[in-house]
């Protein structure tokens, strides 16, 4: 029987995706961005800048459903990477993490280190709801954990700065 595969949607969760707009940013390239993770973000979007600009603007959905985004870590092979990073900021109000705009450009999921500076900006993903630990969990499930079990913030979380502590 084929795994259940977790989409954020009628499962007990919040959602919340968003982006700051900022200087020269063009928000159509920015909205591609997010359409290709979140096919179903919708909001309106400010015009485009006339230069010079002092654009400060943000862009918000709430209840985007998660499927495509999960797809894409499914897809990329990256699940394990995706529970440490989802999971980073976790407590018991939520979590909130975020992903390249760039590579969400180019259909990819990329988390930046913190406080790395990411070219391109970022995606804001917040996620709050009951057994969050627990779905993160689920959703990021894979195969190989059935040989090597995973949990969030356990001995085989990377460290600050994104590396495997078990391979050194």
């Amino acid at each position: 029987m084929p795994r259940l595969k977790l989409t954020g949607v009628d499962e007990g969760l919040s959602v919340l995706v968003s982006t700051k707009i900022t200087g020269a940013d063009n928000p159509e390239l920015v909205m591609d961005a997010i359409l290709k993770l979140f096919p179903e973000f919708t909001c309106g979007l400010p015009s485009s800048p006339r230069f010079p600009t002092e654009q400060d603007d943000v862009l918000a959905c709430e209840g985007v459903p998660l499927d495509s985004f999960l797809n894409s870590l499914h897809n990329q092979s990256i699940l394990d990477t995706s529970l440490d990073f989802m999971s980073a900021n976790l407590d018991t109000s939520g979590t909130i993490f975020h992903i390249s705009r760039q590579a969400a450009l180019a259909g990819k999921v990329a988390f930046p280190l913190p406080g790395d500076k990411t070219l391109g900006g970022l995606i804001t993903v917040e996620i709050g709801g009951e057994n969050l630990e627990d779905w993160l969990e689920a959703a990021t499930w894979h195969g190989g954990r059935e040989n090597i079990p995973r949990k969030v913030g356990d001995e085989f979380t990377m460290d600050q700065k994104g590396e495997a502590v078990t391979w050194h």
